[in-house]
């Protein structure tokens, strides 16, 4: 059966890149640049359409951004942002949240029996979107409102234009007393409680999509299900590290371009502000002398006939000046246009190149990581080796120092107490206390709460996931085991 998904991340603010890409607010060299970044389907983007206030059906108004609708939201309530003012936000004020189902049951949803070419470059102008997926959007959207507040739903887009129809709702995590309040709703004290009221979550939402036949997903302490080997990661990884160094020599030559073409553009600018400075003072001039001679004129000195004559003349001359200054102008405003145009073209660029560097950067630490959790698997598998080799050999007095340690039970039971700390580190503990008991164990649990901790690493956690693991596989009982 089809799968629904239901994720929600949570964030310290909304920028206004996300709030582009959820209600399609590009320019066209934004487009450009999105289409080739993602598996966007221009000639869909018409079918694309947002909810508002009561279930209203409608375009996506990009008027006003996610940013702008957040902070007038604030403003008519009398609440406060709380990272107002900080130099780095802080508080966890949105939540995103992500709403759709398996590929093939959506796009049935989304356009019946039409034939949809997914194709990069297919020209998709003439499909038109179902009832079905409107009204799937609104039970989304009612399921939202119901359970979180209609007045906290900043924007609720659905996209039809890629390769997976889905809704994005942008949601503001206050409470019935207008405080913002992410981890009671979403996150609970500990990673028990997380781990339930995200499941509770997916239950309820189940029951509304039964109607469009996507069920619940399986749960991992059910299906054992597991994450993509190191070695995938790895591989993923490298290439990601490949695409993202590519991207940034593109962006270093079309930068080399525009900076390139803005030089042109300011030459040509300050070339018409000359030609115009020039043209000015020529026009003055013109007109300074056509007054001293129809002064001349006007007292009757000089020949009449000869002044006219001249005066004539320079009423030539200064209409070739005026026209030549209207042409110019024109030009200047023009150019004007186009340098700041090429100027802002450039800051794009530079805010691409500084974000690619950053994935990178995010990127190379993940590959770093990988590479650290290699060597140091390698090693603890090399010591565990060694240690099992050495056993036989030890006298009693040596085993008595190294009894009921991590490290001589990783040699004799090295899977089983992994195994166990997986389940902890996911935040399984009755799966883990299960396995301990199913194999053995016991005799090493803990009455205090367990969980993760808020300011804790990835490695501590780990570590102490491994000595809980350590002591949860011993027999029920024992301290201390001899031979």
């Amino acid at each position: 059966m089809a799968k629904q998904v239901f994720d929600c991340r949570p964030g310290k603010g909304f920028t206004t890149a996300q709030s582009n890409e959820h209600q399609r607010r590009w320019t066209e060299k934004g487009w450009n640049f999105a289409l080739g970044k993602g598996s966007y389907d221009r000639t869909r983007e018409h079918l694309n359409f947002e909810i508002r206030k009561g279930g209203r059906i409608q375009a996506i108004d990009k008027s006003q951004s996610i940013p702008e609708r957040m902070k007038e939201n604030l403003v008519a309530r009398g609440i406060k942002d709380p990272n107002e003012g900080r130099e780095k936000p802080y508080y966890r004020t949105t939540v995103n949240i992500i709403l759709g189902g398996s590929r093939d049951r959506m796009r049935e949803i989304a356009f019946g029996d039409q034939q949809v070419d997914y194709n990069i470059g297919a020209d998709n102008s003439d499909v038109v979107r179902t009832k079905d997926i409107e009204q799937w959007a609104k039970d989304m959207y009612k399921f939202v409102a119901d359970k979180y507040g209609e007045d906290n739903i900043i924007g609720f887009y659905v996209h039809l234009d890629e390769t997976n129809p889905h809704c994005h709702c942008t949601l503001l995590p206050l409470d019935e007393n207008q405080m913002f309040a992410y981890k009671r709703m979403f996150a609970g004290s500990d990673k028990f409680e997380y781990s339930r009221i995200t499941s509770e979550h997916h239950d309820e939402l189940a029951k509304v999509n039964a109607k469009w036949g996507l069920d619940r997903g399986d749960r991992i302490a059910e299906t054992g299900a597991r994450h993509r080997s190191t070695e995938e990661y790895r591989r993923h990884l490298t290439h990601e590290c490949s695409v993202l160094e590519k991207d940034i020599e593109s962006n270093k030559a079309k930068l080399r371009a525009l900076y390139m073409e803005i030089h042109l553009a300011e030459r040509r600018v300050k070339g018409l502000t000359t030609m115009i400075a020039n043209l000015e003072e020529k026009k003055a001039t013109i007109e300074a002398e056509q007054k001293r001679l129809t002064d001349e004129l006007a007292n009757g000195r000089g020949n009449a006939d000869a002044i006219r004559d001249q005066i004539k003349k320079l009423d030539i001359q200064l209409q070739s000046v005026i026209t030549s200054l209207a042409d110019k102008n024109a030009k200047l405003d023009v150019a004007v246009q186009q340098r700041d145009k090429i100027a802002e073209d450039i800051q794009e660029m530079r805010t691409q190149r500084d974000e690619i560097k950053k994935q990178l950067y995010d990127v190379a630490d993940q590959m770093e990581e990988q590479i650290r959790y290699r060597l140091k698997d390698a090693v603890m598998s090399d010591v565990v080796s060694h240690f099992q080799e050495a056993l036989p050999q030890m006298t009693f007095r040596d085993m008595d120092v190294f009894d009921g340690s991590l490290l001589a039970d990783m040699a004799t039971r090295g899977e089983e107490i992994l195994t166990c700390a997986m389940y902890l580190y996911g935040g399984m503990m009755d799966d883990a206390t299960t396995f301990a008991e199913g194999h053995g164990g016991g005799g090493g649990g803990s009455d205090l709460p367990w969980g993760r901790k808020e300011d804790e690493d990835d490695r501590a956690w780990a570590m102490r996931c491994m000595r809980m693991a350590h002591r949860m596989m011993k027999p029920s009982g024992s301290r201390r085991m001899r031979r």
